[in-house]
């Protein structure tokens, strides 16, 4: 059998990311992953988190390796990884099912680490775009990952890996935060916290804005 896909970066920054997550999802029954990668962090987090339904989701060619995963776990609260990505001008493709709760249909979270620099613009434009038929009100979108503030690198180290990745792809590079929070707040979305992690990495929390009688 092919050995699981490993990531040792998820083995590094999933207990603090789990830290800020069990702040902001005590009361979640849904979560929907955008970009799981190896799978890594869904067994994780959805074995941490026993009374939420973890969705993983990935480009096609990355289900394989995040259904390893899953089968391993065998958990009860993971079902099978699905299919998405961020399409410049179309959003998120193809539209997941949306999980319903008393009479309101739509995520509690989505949740995204270590994809934001490695999207074009354009692509994390679409992910923004696609979050408010996703999330149900009141719902979280949580992001992970290493950022600028102020146009300026946070680190050293940030500052070489933003070469790194713009040498690999151009359209790729770290996010400034201000950019960010501004496609969160043109989706209603409003910024809860800013956390610091391991390694010169953020997690970002924002809320869509709840019912009116919410």
């Amino acid at each position: 059998m092919t050995a699981k896909p490993h990531a040792a970066s998820c083995d590094r920054n999933r207990e603090p990311i789990l830290a800020v997550l069990l702040r902001h999802l005590g009361d979640a029954r849904s979560v929907l992953e955008i970009g799981s990668g190896t799978g890594q962090h869904a067994v994780y987090f959805a074995a941490a988190m026993p009374w939420l339904r973890w969705q993983a989701s990935d480009h096609r060619d990355h289900l394989p390796g995040i259904g390893q995963w899953l089968e391993a776990a065998a958990l009860a609260n993971t079902p099978a990884a699905l299919e998405l990505q961020a399409v410049a001008g179309a959003g998120l493709q193809p539209a997941p099912p949306l999980p319903v709760a008393d009479g309101v249909a739509g995520f509690d979270a989505v949740f995204t680490a270590n994809t934001l620099h490695i999207m074009g613009w354009d692509q994390v434009q679409a992910l923004f775009a696609g979050l408010p038929a996703l999330l149900a009100p009141g719902a979280r979108f949580i992001a992970y990952g290493p950022f600028n503030y102020g146009g300026d690198f946070s680190s050293d180290s940030n500052r070489v890996f933003d070469g790194w990745l713009k040498a690999r792809d151009p359209r790729s590079g770290i996010r400034d935060f201000e950019a960010i929070d501004a496609l969160a707040r043109a989706q209603g979305l409003e910024l809860r916290e800013d956390a610091a992690m391991p390694a010169n990495n953020r997690t970002l929390v924002w809320q869509r804005t709840p019912l009116p009688n919410g």
